[in-house]
């Protein structure tokens, strides 16, 4: 993968996927391990100079949108107008980074106007846009949206390819070799709000047997990264429900989501919910050859499903570009 955004004029478009969280959410806050991918569902943005500033037609989005605000301030300090138009296929609020994947769109897109930037400057910026506009989170969800395949922040081995710096702690990100598996998300249908859930675990944490948990998170990230690394389906199957179990305590799984995961068990080889919970997904490892059944199975309980694999490339710019 290309290490930079080049320079470009605009118009320019630019497009990241988003992510899903297979080990680690909420811990990864604290310092565990989180193990994600960049999933093959993307968004994307056009940009172009305009006669007023505007989101997808809306000129107060600067006051409505905090992302855009964030990205416009952080990125185009000039502050001339630009017309950004953003289509996405992640569905929003979902856990699966929408909002990742639109901040990292755009930066790059106005980055590359104003000269191009460095990848790893590129998931410093991008962490910075998004803890600015939720105020809080880890760089787990730019970090994918931004480098792409398989990723482990504050584990592994092996150089590290950044290092994201937040104000209270730094996370070092590595690859992770890509097992090549098929996976499906389902969103559940409602919406979470990652600040407050990260707020209500980071509660959750502070009683006695906060730090029990937090070991026992931490433990299950760092094995199923060993199992991911070894192929191993049989034991991330088994990580990925004793991570569920963990969610459940912490008290950010829904009854939407263990509906869903209910009804993808007689499919399924393992499934957690992924994100921040409290809502939105579940991600599942099909029983091979299981994947249209599991759909049919989470569709009929209400839930929208999608068969995804991860994306190789993170942020990038799209060479054909619409000027019209």
């Amino acid at each position: 993968m290309n290490d930079a955004i080049p320079p470009g004029t605009l118009p320019l478009s630019a497009r990241a996927p988003g992510k899903c969280i297979v080990f680690g959410e909420h811990a990864v806050v604290h310092g565990a391990p989180e193990v994600v991918f960049a999933v093959d569902l993307h968004t994307q943005v056009l940009v172009r100079p305009a006669a007023a500033m505007s989101l997808n037609g809306d000129r107060e989005a600067t006051d409505r949108n905090p992302y855009f605000r964030a990205a416009v301030e952080r990125c185009w300090p000039d502050g001339s107008p630009l017309e950004v138009r953003a289509v996405s296929r992640i569905p929003r609020a979902a856990g699966l980074g929408s909002s990742a994947a639109f901040v990292a769109a755009l930066a790059a897109a106005l980055r590359s106007a104003r000269g191009g930037v460095g990848r790893a400057e590129l998931a410093q910026l991008s962490y910075e846009i998004e803890r600015t506009a939720q105020g809080v989170g880890s760089a787990g969800d730019t970090t994918a949206a931004v480098g792409g395949g398989y990723l482990v922040v504050n584990g592994g081995d092996g150089p590290a390819i950044w290092t994201v710096n937040g104000p209270e702690q730094r996370w070092e990100a590595r690859r992770i070799a890509d097992p090549g598996w098929v996976w499906v998300v389902c969103f559940s249908g409602i919406p979470r709000s990652t600040a407050s859930a990260v707020r209500a675990v980071t509660a959750r944490l502070e009683r006695p047997d906060g730090p029990r948990l937090l070991d026992e998170f931490k433990g299950v990230a760092a094995a199923g990264l060993r199992a991911i690394e070894q192929e191993d389906r049989r034991s991330v199957a088994e990580l990925l429900s004793r991570n569920q179990e963990l969610l459940r305590t912490v008290g950010v799984s829904h009854p939407r989501l263990e509906a869903l995961l209910e009804a993808a068990a007689p499919a399924a080889e393992g499934a957690k919910l992924t994100g921040a919970g409290a809502g939105g997904s579940i991600l599942v490892l099909p029983q091979p050859g299981k994947e249209a059944e599991l759909v049919r199975r989470l569709a009929r309980a209400g839930g929208l499903a999608y068969v995804v694999r991860a994306a190789p490339e993170g942020v990038a710019l799209v060479e054909d570009r619409a000027s019209s």
